[in-house]
């Protein structure tokens, strides 16, 4: 395949080969040289092809939010998944064990009795088993369970034959966007101290409690310091977008510079009639509005400013005295929030320089359930 990526139509979602590749072993080399294992998380990619690549390069499994997202990967041949939220109804579990039969080294997080005691009366009926990692709130306060009732919920798990507690997972998500390096190296320590506490506790309690799954994009290269942590669950380096970009990392107190932006949108100037701005055919549909300003970067140095303009369009100015893009000029911009504008396409358009080389579909886009 060679077509040059201007010529693609607009709005799609483009990702550099090269800059994906990069940071995808940049990950995996820091995770390994610190000690622990790799298992970023489909939902930011939605993508199986991209996970295949990362499990090639060293990924110990990856991570999936939504049983659907896990029954795709699963269809895609991709066997070492952790769903990573709780699953609390009838139906749903019915599905994830459903899934288990084709890929028995899946996992799922836990954070109730109601959870734990649907999962093992669902596995008792098929007559399975079923690893499991007890969900701790790590001050996210989404999900997980309270630190204080912990080791009550792990014994629960621990009754049910056809349970498996292999550890816990502590997600602190509140921490990967703070703009300070040190505030959110502080912060997410402090986050992960009581977690890693009961982890060490349950490690005496059963033999079979081995992982410790934490962390983000934000703080990778905060946690790896944390001893007892066994695995992260990064996702947002892969592809990258302004959110993280914005904040500051160890290297560079203005920007996270640990990764570079893979993923980019290209949108098209459909309108030109109007002073001091242009409109260009990429709107709320094409680009998730929470997060930081999606970046124009080509053409480069254009001091061109993207901002929302309704649910087709968007409006681009100028920040100084330069010339506004003429109709018809492709634009290639950083996105605001990656996982959920990656959501809105079907396919990716992989490039390397200015030619697209494969197309890879985003085969886990809605699945939400």
């Amino acid at each position: 395949m060679s077509k040059n990526k201007y010529d693609l139509d607009t709005p799609c979602l483009v990702l550099d080969l090269d800059i994906l590749e990069s940071n995808l072993q940049s990950m995996q080399t820091t995770v390994g040289m610190a000690g622990k294992n790799l298992r970023p998380h489909a939902k930011t990619h939605k993508c199986s092809a991209l996970a295949k690549r990362q499990l090639a390069i060293g990924a110990i499994g990856v991570c999936a939010a939504k049983v659907s997202e896990a029954e795709t990967l699963v269809r895609e041949g991709i066997d070492r998944i952790l769903v990573t939220g709780p699953v609390v109804t009838q139906q749903k579990i019915a599905r994830l064990v459903d899934a288990l039969e084709a890929a028995p080294a899946m996992m799922v997080a836990v954070d109730s009795r109601k959870g734990v005691s649907l999962l093992a009366a669902a596995l008792h009926e098929r007559r399975m088993r079923m690893d499991v990692l007890l969900d701790l709130d790590a001050g996210l306060a989404r999900t997980g369970a309270q630190t204080a009732g912990a080791l009550d919920l792990a014994d629960f798990i621990l009754s049910h034959s056809e349970l498996r507690l292999r550890g816990i997972q502590a997600y602190a998500g509140q921490v990967q966007h703070i703009p300070s390096f040190d505030a959110r190296k502080r912060t997410s320590l402090q986050s992960l101290l009581s977690p890693t506490a009961i982890f060490r506790e349950l490690r005496n309690i059963a033999e079979s409690c081995t992982i410790f799954s934490a962390s983000g994009t934000g703080t990778f290269d905060i946690d790896i310091t944390i001893p007892e942590l066994t695995e992260l669950q990064v996702g947002s380096y892969a592809v990258m977008d302004a959110e993280y970009l914005a904040v500051g990392s160890a290297q560079d107190p203005e920007r996270f510079v640990s990764f570079a932006p893979a993923l980019r949108l290209l949108t098209t100037v459909v309108s030109a009639n109007q002073d001091g701005f242009v409109t260009v055919d990429a709107g709320l549909k094409s680009l998730y509005r929470d997060g930081a300003v999606p970046q124009i970067i080509s053409p480069e140095n254009s001091h061109l400013v993207y901002n929302w303009f309704g649910d087709e369009y968007g409006k681009v100015s100028c920040s100084g005295d330069f010339d506004l893009p003429a109709l018809g000029t492709v634009l290639e911009l950083v996105t605001s929030h990656c996982d959920p504008t990656i959501n809105l396409f079907d396919r990716f358009y992989l490039t390397s320089g200015s030619e697209v080389v494969d197309i890879w579909p985003i085969d886990l886009r809605g699945c939400s359930q």
